[in-house]
């Protein structure tokens, strides 16, 4: 099965949020796709498989579990298809059946259009924020379709230096995917930080996250009351995008190389 290697959310090699993506020919099982997920180790290996024309299903394993989306494998599954076909759109149906919208831009970029989704009220018990090593909270949200606690707080200094406790931060909580900390910025190049934690699901951390857009973007175009964002995640590999919000969509924009290219033995 071909196999690459993809850094996203960059462009430059070993920045960015790596993926791998696999070009399924035939149906492959859960177990299977979950043993590959696990043997790679990267927070989320994607596999596509073409279902006609311009349109590919596409599943999304952790090295844990399958989750339903994600952003930087999306972007690496969108870069090795255009790279490989010639073609400049695509639509990937994701395993509920949502459409996941993907463009080829001149310049080199892709955009990805995304749904959109609310967040609710929510109390975040203080061991969670002890085990992450925050003292003080602007707000608490929780979103019930990505199943993500968001915590913003008041200092993008205080955001890029955390360093959780991570078994005390699994203990805290459960019945969640992850949790992610956000900040305004302190630079004039970017609207807001964040950093996404998720050690129930995925990684600890994951480097870059496209997919926290679907609510992330939303909750700062009521702060901040615009519609176009750039926000940089300052993981230790970094990453960053652009981000349009409409009522109905969000478009994230960015960038991807490729890194490796083999083949992924999965005869027994």
């Amino acid at each position: 099965m071909k196999t690459f290697f993809v850094d996203s959310f960059t462009d430059q090699k070993f920045k960015g949020n790596p993926a791998a993506v696999c070009l399924a020919e035939t149906e492959l099982s859960n177990s299977t796709m979950q043993r590959i997920a696990t043997e790679i180790g990267f927070s989320e290996t994607a596999f596509i498989k073409k279902i006609d024309g311009n349109t590919y299903s596409i599943r999304f394993f952790t090295p844990k579990k399958e989750i339903p989306l994600c952003g930087h494998a999306t972007l690496a599954s969108s870069k090795i298809i255009f790279d490989t076909t010639g073609i400049n759109a695509i639509t990937f149906i994701n395993c509920e059946n949502v459409e996941l919208k993907t463009r080829k831009e001149k310049d080199g970029r892709i955009i990805m259009q995304f749904p959109v989704y609310d967040t609710e009220e929510i109390e975040v018990p203080t061991r969670m924020l002890d085990a992450l090593g925050i003292t003080t909270t602007v707000n608490t949200r929780y979103s019930p379709n990505n199943k993500i606690i968001l915590i913003e707080i008041n200092n993008a200094d205080t955001l890029a230096r955390l360093s959780p406790d991570f078994t005390a931060l699994t203990n805290s909580y459960s019945g969640i995917n992850g949790v992610l900390i956000t900040s305004r910025s302190n630079n004039t190049d970017f609207d807001f930080h964040y950093r996404y934690f998720w050690p129930w699901a995925g990684t600890n951390e994951d480097p870059v996250t496209g997919g926290v857009q679907t609510f992330l973007s939303k909750y700062w175009a009521g702060k901040l009351n615009k519609n176009k964002f750039k926000a940089f995640q300052p993981s230790l590999r970094t990453g960053m995008m652009s981000i349009e919000l409409f009522p109905d969509k969000v478009l994230i924009y960015g960038e991807a190389v490729t890194v490796l290219e083999g083949k992924f033995n999965i005869e027994d």
